[in-house]
């Protein structure tokens, strides 16, 4: 933590000094492990939703939900941050908060959310969480009203993937990612004092290689179990082409050819299955593998960070992470060998137009219901708003908080209909 100096450990709002021992960064990490927002990512899909098409009640308990997937995380990151010489309280708590804007139904929901918000500054998940960090969860109150949970300046930065406002990235950037709305332009300002513009501090960056790492291995190993991903898909030709056309459009600047080499290179691993039988042998052949990923690719970019910068404590702007062009082709692969078998079939599943359509009939009738049909912590938001963008903010802090469950119910309960698709609910 000597690393770090002051302008680091400074909170939004000046908290006295605690007599317990524990430093400024370890307090953080205490908050967002205790946060309600933490909690509700339990709830909330990943990739997969928790529950089987064809009216299983049982669901699959094997699959990863967003809390496990950021537990997962804060596992790789810590460790990653650690060896690099960052503090690694502060990479898990950003690991830990990295997708706690994450609305219900993963992805999906996010999109049914921008498009609803599309007039009004955009929704995203990443600029979320850094509204739920600094304003809507509930532990600090300063002169000017909530400070959410009141972190260190750096670990608040450490939380920030894109450092920008919505149509202020880096040229070629995707415009539908960024980290902050205007509503949190002026935290975000205090935030980022004395930073590079556009630039992310390197335990902003341990935490997105962290999340790279965890979900191209894990969505992969999902499903693999689930029975979505064919084990031997990248040996062969058919699957293998597939992939690479996605991982080229989509993730990586990589050649065709460079990600035919990583491809051959991933399914030659002596630790690559070859097949799945569902067996606890070929269980343990599959977990084995997401282990022996996880290193692989780690270790590449702790190695490649260090011949770059050499050996010392590297936090803050001190450094980039680097991560070798084949370690970066082998992760898109892995990335785009879940999208082709599970994200991309899933887009036009009843069950997946059925969420959409959910949240988005679910804003409507909050909104036309307003107050009384937003809980109670929101209420006053809602009440004090100052204009009516302010006020379809404060319903999408709604929505975006509930889990898959209690949307569901709610949109049944403020509007009597039942999805098309109802039997993959099973909620009564």
């Amino acid at each position: 933590m000597e690393l770090y100096g002051r302008s680091a450990l400074a909170r939004l709002v000046t908290e006295s000094s605690k007599t317990s021992g524990r430093t400024e960064f370890e307090r953080d990490r205490a908050r967002l492990l205790h946060s309600a927002a933490l909690r509700r990512l339990g709830a909330k899909t990943q990739v997969r939703t928790p529950w089987r098409p064809g009216g299983n009640p049982v669901g699959d308990d094997f699959i990863r939900t967003r809390l496990t997937h950021s537990l997962e995380v804060a596992q790789v990151g810590r460790e990653l941050g650690k060896a690099l010489g960052c503090d690694p309280e502060v990479v898990d708590t950003a690991c830990l908060a990295h997708d706690l804007g994450h609305p219900p139904f993963g992805h999906n929901g996010e999109r049914a959310l921008a498009e609803l918000a599309d007039g009004i500054g955009g929704f995203e998940g990443n600029a979320q969480t850094l509204r739920l960090l600094t304003h809507l969860e509930a532990k600090v109150y300063g002169p000017d009203g909530s400070a959410g949970l009141n972190l260190t300046r750096a670990s608040l930065d450490a939380t920030i993937k894109y450092p920008w406002q919505r149509g202020h990235g880096p040229t070629g950037s995707d415009p539908s990612k960024f980290g902050v709305y205007q509503a949190e332009a002026e935290v975000f300002a205090w935030i980022r004092q004395d930073a590079p513009p556009l630039r992310r501090c390197v335990e902003a960056q341990v935490m997105d290689l962290a999340d790279d790492v965890a979900y191209s291995v894990h969505d992969v190993e999902d499903g693999v179990v689930g029975g979505t991903v064919p084990a031997d898909a990248l040996s062969r030709p058919d699957g293998r082409a597939k992939v690479i056309a996605l991982a080229a459009g989509r993730y990586t600047a990589a050649t065709p050819e460079e990600l035919e080499s990583a491809a051959f290179r991933l399914f030659n691993l002596d630790y690559w299955p070859s097949t799945w039988d569902g067996t606890h042998r070929s269980l343990a052949a599959l977990k084995n593998l997401t282990s022996q990923l996880i290193g692989r690719f780690v270790t590449a970019a702790e190695q490649a960070t260090r011949q770059a910068y050499g050996s010392g404590g590297l936090t803050r702007y001190a450094a980039d992470v680097v991560v070798p062009d084949g370690t970066a082709a082998e992760i898109a692969l892995l990335k785009a060998l879940a999208d082709v078998y599970v994200m991309e079939p899933r887009l036009t599943d009843p069950v997946y137009v059925d969420q959409r359509t959910i949240l988005t009939e679910l804003y409507w009738a909050i909104l036309a219901g307003a107050p009384d049909t937003l809980e109670v912590e929101f209420r006053g938001w809602y009440v004090a708003a100052s204009d009516d963008s302010a006020r379809r903010r404060v319903v999408l802090d709604q929505v975006a908080s509930l889990t898959d469950a209690s949307a569901v119910l709610r949109h049944r309960r403020l509007t009597g209909v039942r999805p098309a698709a109802d039997e993959v609910w099973p909620l009564g």
